[in-house]
């Protein structure tokens, strides 16, 4: 046992057991026949990211999760990595190459490529080393990347073979397009913000009847150059009669019908569409049922083409909106702009407004996919935590659309699909193609375009394990237990995951999914770089610590993380708390029986009160630990920790020992209890107490790899706590007397207890050590008789009664005075507190965080009254 310096360092403890642990190979696992195993595959970050406050609370829960089933004696594998991300990637390095006044067409798809490779073995460490600081027991030797080679071609087989089951088709529909990444997405990551708008109402002339004119309403005006139709609601008694005319098109003058379809809201706008094939996924699907044709007018980067007409062709969208709306006012047909609210997608990369876009893509087919995914979490194989996600996810399953996985950039998975120049043959194969099957042409070009980044992490839980080779680490670690995310990629990762476990493995990727909250701010707004509301996690570990960082996100974590930078400092405070009472007791303790058992202590017939109190304390702490981390109620089990060891072991158990270190008995209370506890914060502050175990000389193993300690009914004494109980509330009940009659804190006084029930007065004399330990007493009296002692503030805990004398300490008359002086003042302010809230006009028009507040006031007013009452009616 060596000695522990006076303050816990956190900075040099944090490098040395990181080093530790990663020199050590400490966290590396593999299949054990003989143990049970326990596996997490982390949600991978992008190898563009850096740590923030999402990723530190994402990753201390799984941490905490892998550390308390190692500790139970599990082999567990978290398994680490990075995913591509594709579009952010390239964004990244393209943005370095507007720097230089190049773009990746100057250097081609190669050399992009290259420079891409050069960026990530430079950068894309960055978030692994990050994770590793807040230490993460991730198995490191593991670490995988959604390119490595192996798990490239996983990738390439999962396309094959849905290829081959018709379940990956090319074909050219309206799909979400970025103008400023000039790439596909999916309906997934276009991010919908509300909007406030217009709504421009546009006659439309009849052909027959130019002085007449059909009216529609649209957001989007300058998409009116490619409709081919306008749409009535065929129920609409409106326009019944109207459908199958021709309207002539402003500006463009194009002939084009009214046409009737169910799909129209005739509450919307005028209750007559317009109906742009090229540029709205409804109308794509409404010019299909009908027909019609479909025009496209803009180019892939936003700006009007020339199917827009010379008057427009080469303008942004939104200048070519204003250009139109200023002719239709000229030419007299724009009856009206009206303010209007709605949804708009935005880029979920670089908040580009995205563009409802025709064009070619490739598709996977969800539906055959989403069905048996949907029914192994309503058949309970896999649960939810919180269960209300389950809705959100079944919701979503039931009404699934096909996933576009094509994206038009070069960092990514490229398409292993083949096109023969010669004869047209499309080619899906597992290796590269050198001829084509049908003509033996060698003219063969690959498909441009790279898959979607979620189309390769879909894989993560069996491709990391070497899928499709078959290996000893998948076949013992999948399926995995427990998964830990955000809900906002429920979607685009969890749901997607069973599917492909299900599809390529026959077994469900994991069981259990956490869904954790959202790290705000004290103001209840998402943390984010734009808001400028963001704490970094790197900065608070700079300046409180790992362990103080990872405490207080959990226990200030709920529905969602409410945190600000003072919040750190519980955390701060309880790595001190508990290094001081460790070095406490490490100064204090000279057994060398440090394997006692705390079965064996319990049996010694004189073991005293308190130390039967703290060991069963323990115990049901523990066992409410255990149910919590079952249930992934992380909140609850710190909470259960820092009540247990703040207030129960160090501001009661070791306050009242202080005086009896010198007790064999005691001293082995408390190391067994220190140890024992050390072992239980483990996997919530792994750094103080792995440096706190280096000190207790129980073994040379890492903490890491000890035995979680072991609830057992046994250890639970219900008479001790009790009895304990019984002794904290005296003495509770004494200081706040005390506190209420303004006697000095330095002050000592004479106590006096009484109890009719001769075992309550005999625990009350076997503890009196206790009561001198926390009382300032010149002399304590304990009896049954109940003496009623003139002037003396008294009180009744559990049928004890307590008084303090109050003669010779304080002037009594003057106390009774001033508390007689509080609640009058108390009284006045009451009582204009309940005239204005009793005025019904004050209650309709004052705020209603103006009304509750008063509300809350006068509770406690009222609160602080009945105190000052009860304390004058109990002078004896």
């Amino acid at each position: 046992m060596s000695e522990m310096s006076t303050r816990f360092d956190f900075k040099n403890i944090e490098k040395k057991w990181c080093r530790y642990w990663e020199d050590g190979h400490i966290f590396h696992t593999g299949p054990v026949s003989n143990k049970k195993p326990y596996s997490i595959v982390i949600p991978p970050p992008n190898v563009t990211g850096i740590l923030h406050m999402g990723h530190a609370l994402n990753n201390t829960l799984q941490d905490i999760i892998i550390r308390y089933k190692r500790m139970q004696g599990y082999e567990t594998c978290w398994m680490p990595g990075t995913d591509h991300a594709g579009i952010a990637t390239q964004n990244v390095v393209e943005k370095q190459l507007a720097k230089e006044g190049k773009t990746r067409h100057d250097l081609g798809r190669e050399k992009l490529l290259e420079r891409l490779w050069q960026w990530k073995k430079e950068y894309g460490d960055t978030i692994i080393n990050q994770l590793k600081k807040i230490g993460s027991s991730c198995d490191w030797d593991r670490t995988r990347f959604t390119m490595d080679e192996q798990y490239s071609l996983a990738v390439r087989k999962v396309f094959v073979d849905l290829f081959k089951k018709g379940l990956i088709y090319r074909g050219e529909y309206i799909i979400n397009w970025c103008p400023r990444c000039h790439t596909a997405l999916s309906d997934e990551e276009a991010e919908y913000q509300e909007h406030q708008g217009a709504l421009y109402h546009i006659k439309y002339p009849f052909k027959d009847n130019p002085q007449r004119s059909l009216v529609v309403a649209t957001t989007r005006p300058e998409t009116m150059l490619g409709d081919t139709a306008v749409a009535v609601n065929p129920s609409d008694p409106r326009y019944t009669a109207l459908i199958g005319k021709i309207l002539i098109l402003p500006i463009v003058n194009r002939e084009i019908p009214i046409i009737p379809d169910d799909f129209v809201d005739p509450e919307f706008g005028t209750g007559a569409v317009k109906v742009t094939p090229a540029h709205d996924p409804n109308d794509f699907l409404i010019g299909k049922r009908h027909k019609l044709p479909v025009i496209n007018i803009m180019h892939p980067d936003g700006r009007m083409n020339e199917n827009a007409g010379e008057d427009f062709s080469g303008l942004d969208r939104f200048e070519a909106r204003e250009a139109i709306t200023e002719m239709l006012h000229e030419l007299k047909v724009l009856e009206k702009v009206e303010q209007h609210s709605h949804a708009v997608g935005h880029c979920y990369r670089c908040h580009t407004v995205i563009e409802p876009y025709l064009s070619k893509q490739w598709f996977v087919k969800m539906a055959p996919l989403a069905k048996p995914a949907l029914k192994v979490v309503t058949d309970g194989k896999i649960k939810f935590y919180p269960e209300r996600w389950t809705k959100v996810y079944c919701h979503w399953l039931e009404n699934i659309r096909d996933w576009c996985i094509s994206r038009q950039i070069w960092w990514g998975h490229r398409i292993p699909v083949w096109y023969c120049q010669d004869c047209d043959e499309t080619i899906v194969s597992m290796d590269d193609p050198s001829v084509c099957p049908k003509c033996n042409s060698h003219q063969l070009k690959q498909d441009e375009d790279v898959l979607d980044t979620w189309f390769s992490s879909w894989l993560w839980p069996f491709a990391t394990f070497g899928w499709p080779d078959t290996s000893k680490d998948l076949d013992y670690f999948y399926p995995t237990n427990s998964l830990f995310t955000a809900s906002e990629i429920i979607f685009f990762w969890v749901a997607r995951m069973i599917m492909a476990g299900l599809e390529f493995m026959g077994e469900i990727p994991f069981s259990d999914i956490f869904i954790h909250g959202t790290v705000r701010d004290s103001q209840g707004r998402k943390m984010s770089k734009s808001l400028g509301n963001a704490i970094d996690p790197l900065e608070i570990i700079d300046e409180y610590g790992a362990d103080a960082l990872r405490f207080s996100l959990i226990i200030n974590s709920g529905q969602d993380i409410y945190i600000s930078k003072d919040k750190f400092e519980i955390g701060r405070n309880f790595a001190n708390k508990i290094w001081n009472a460790s070095r406490l007791i490490l100064m204090n303790v000279k057994t060398d029986n440090r394997n006692i058992s705390l079965e064996s202590l319990l049996r010694d017939q004189d073991l005293d009160t308190a130390s039967r109190w703290i060991i069963s304390k323990f115990n049901s702490t523990l066992k409410g630990v255990n149910n919590a981390l079952e249930l992934y109620r992380f909140s609850e089990a710190e909470n259960l920790i820092y009540e247990f060891f703040w207030s129960n072991f160090c501001d009661w158990y070791l306050e009242i020992i202080k005086q009896q270190f010198d007790n064999p008995k005691i001293q082995q209370v408390a190391l067994k209890i220190l140890e024992s506890s050390i072992r239980m914060i483990h996997p919530f502050m792994p750094f103080v107490t792995e440096e706190v175990w280096s000190h207790l000389g129980v073994s040379d193993n890492s903490l890491s790899h000890i035995k979680w300690p072991e609830y057992k009914p046994v250890y639970t004494d219900i008479e001790s706590e009790q009895s304990m109980g019984l002794i904290i509330g005296i003495i509770a009940g004494i200081r706040t007397a005390r506190v209420q009659w303004n006697i000095k804190s330095g002050q000592s006084t004479d106590i006096h207890l009484s109890a009719e029930n001769p075992d309550m007065v005999k625990t009350l004399k076997n503890n009196e050590h206790i009561f001198n330990a926390f009382l300032k007493i010149n002399k304590l009296v304990i009896n049954d008789e109940g003496v009623k002692i003139k002037n003396a503030a008294s009180g009744i805990i559990d049928k004890v009664k307590y008084q303090i004398p109050l003669e010779d300490i304080i002037d009594i008359d003057k106390e009774i005075r001033r508390m007689k002086e509080d609640a009058a003042v108390c009284e006045k302010h009451a009582a204009d507190i309940q005239k204005r809230l009793s005025n019904h006009t004050f209650i309709e028009k004052a705020p209603t965080e103006v009304v509750e507040r008063d509300k809350e006031r006068l509770n406690s007013i009222s609160d602080k009254i009945k105190n000052i009452q009860d304390v004058l009616s109990n002078l004896d």
